[in-house]
């Protein structure tokens, strides 16, 4: 299985169901990290809540540090659940 290609992610039902369950988390990352943007950016106009700004950019540039580790997790995931096909298929 080669990974970081979804056709082959997707080939049987249980990595179609593991490949969106990561993709939503992914999404929820995604979007997570776009709100405390928004709200820290909203929070900068003044001066007594700079550091709750702070902190919300440092939790939203950490989603965004988190966005390619799920990616990378999720292949192995599923790489792992393709090597437990072949191995079974070997042992047929």
């Amino acid at each position: 299985m080669v990974i970081f290609q979804q056709d082959s992610a997707t080939n049987t039902p249980q990595q179609r169901r593991l490949y969106a369950i990561y993709e939503l988390f992914y999404t929820l990352v995604d979007a997570m990290a776009a709100i405390l943007f928004l709200i820290g950016s909203v929070l900068f106009f003044y001066d007594s809540l700079q550091t709750p700004a702070i902190w919300l950019f440092v939790c939203g540039s950490a989603c965004f540090a988190l966005k390619p580790v799920l990616r990378v997790v999720r292949e192995f995931h599923l790489l792992a659940l393709g090597d437990i096909d072949s191995l079974a298929d070997r042992y047929q």
